[in-house]
């Protein structure tokens, strides 16, 4: 059998990019269904500001199974998305404040999605200027 070569810098990004959107798309989740589900809505919840839809109460107040549903695994996700920040990080050289930034941008709703797209837009421009350099390193000089 062949050996496949796999660069760990591909992976390593494809894998942040993934966990960026998961935990983004879980910390919606979090924000606006699981946390209003259960301080907002039902008349057991902490702020009752209105009462649970018919037949939908056990979904509402401080027993909600949203919160093993969407809370749980985000806080998984967003865990296995730090790590993999990082592992980026180390391999592309980012400094301490850019990495503190992207693995805070996961806290936010929305902005972790708007930090993953300037991300890797300025990391295919790194990739295409060292390309650029590369391509001019290996010119042969003009003779004359």
């Amino acid at each position: 059998m062949g050996e496949v070569a796999v660069d760990k810098r591909r992976v390593s990004f494809a894998l942040y990019r993934v966990l960026a959107y998961i935990t983004g798309v879980f910390l919606l989740g979090l924000t606006f269904l699981a946390m209003p589900a259960k301080y907002l809505v039902g008349e057991t919840s902490m702020f009752a500001l209105v009462g649970a839809p018919q037949g939908w109460e056990h979904w509402f107040g401080p027993e909600s199974p949203l919160m093993h549903y969407v809370v749980m695994p985000h806080g998984y996700i967003y865990m296995a998305y730090v790590l993999v920040t990082l592992w980026v990080s180390l391999d592309r050289r980012w400094d301490a404040g850019r990495t503190l930034g992207v693995v805070l941008a996961g806290t936010v709703p929305i902005l972790g999605f708007v930090v993953e797209h300037r991300v890797v837009k300025s990391e295919k421009a790194r990739e295409i200027e060292a390309e650029r350099r590369a391509a001019q390193a290996q010119e042969p000089a003009p003779t004359g």
